[in-house]
């Protein structure tokens, strides 16, 4: 049995038929999805633009071969709750991270998604705001509270650290007490400082390997594998670098022993207890997404070129009237 507010059938998505830049994604009109068992179908309200979703945009990874629509970020309004949903009624505003990699549809009108992806938008955030978290915070919180355990007094280095899951995790990071290092471009330093960041490294004109020391936990956002390398140098013994890149990783743990160190790599969940955890520090005012820029939906191929540029400081964000 549904439960539903609406009779539409029809939605608009943005898809795309084969592989390439952004010119490859066009509006198209689908059948609107139903809930089955233990979904929800939310309307869509805001959903952010990651960069798993340009690289899946230019390429094979997860997904297969198109035509597919991308997005994983949502929040929105539920329209209908499918049998044995208890945690949500039409009405509710929700917001989540559909399962990753292959739950992929939220830049569209409606979609379709487990109700435990999901935790109720806090009322202190908007649709924008709360559609840019889902993603690059659980990345975060899953590496750092769930997977690093980070404690208050803690040295925590984060790379990256003014990107979409870099921002984040300096937050959390800071919420949970710990004394935060980041590395990014000088011109992003200020903005770092502001969110609570106690040392902030240029990459390009410092050795951060060189210059930190003793370090409990490292945030690897970025894959490369000098980075890697450096910054197992970083750590002090028995410390633990968490890479949510995770490729590469048997040469990694072998290097990573023999500094006495420990390595893991991760890739994001749907989780409902981090959403909720997420969803707290935002109510809080402790988690807030920096804006980069949001377009309407129909705009997707735009945010895609801006996100390829590789030089958005937060989150860009698709929004849907």
């Amino acid at each position: 049995m549904t439960t539903t507010t609406s009779t539409t059938t029809t939605m608009r998505a943005i898809s795309q038929d084969t592989f390439g830049g952004p010119e490859v994604l066009k509006e198209v009109e689908l059948p609107r999805p139903e809930p089955g068992p233990s979904q929800v179908l939310v309307r869509v309200r805001a959903a952010g633009v990651n960069p798993t979703d340009w690289k899946h945009r230019a390429a094979p990874l997860f997904l297969g071969e198109p035509p597919y629509v991308l997005g994983w970020d949502v929040s929105g309004v539920v329209e209908a709750v499918g049998m044995g949903v208890t945690l949500f009624r039409p009405g509710d505003e929700v917001f989540g991270m559909l399962p990753y990699p292959y739950g992929a549809g939220s830049h569209a009108e409606y979609v379709t998604g487990p109700a435990r992806a999901f935790a109720r938008k806090p009322p202190a955030i908007d649709h924008v705001q709360a559609g840019a978290l889902p993603l690059a915070a659980l990345t975060a919180w899953q590496a750092l509270v769930d997977t690093a355990r980070v404690e208050a007094g803690q040295r925590v280095l984060i790379h990256a650290a003014a990107g979409g899951v870099g921002h984040l995790a300096v937050q959390i990071a800071k919420a949970r007490g710990a004394y935060v290092i980041g590395t990014a471009s000088a011109g992003k330093h200020a903005f770092l400082r502001d969110l609570g960041a106690d040392e902030v490294i240029d990459y390009r004109e410092t050795d951060f390997a060189e210059a930190v020391s003793g370090v409990d936990v490292v945030l690897d956002t970025i894959g490369d594998d000098d980075y890697r390398a450096r910054s197992l140098r970083t750590l002090r013994r028995g410390g633990l670098l968490v890479s949510i890149l995770p490729a590469g990783g048997r040469e990694l743990a072998e290097r990573a022993q023999r500094f006495g160190v420990r390595t893991e790599l991760l890739l994001v969940e749907a989780d409902h207890a981090g959403m909720n955890a997420i969803a707290r520090l935002a109510e809080e005012g402790r988690l807030r997404a920096a804006i980069a820029g949001t377009f309407p939906l129909a705009d997707a191929a735009r945010a895609h070129e801006l996100g390829d540029t590789g030089r958005t400081a937060g989150k860009l964000v698709l929004t849907v009237e």
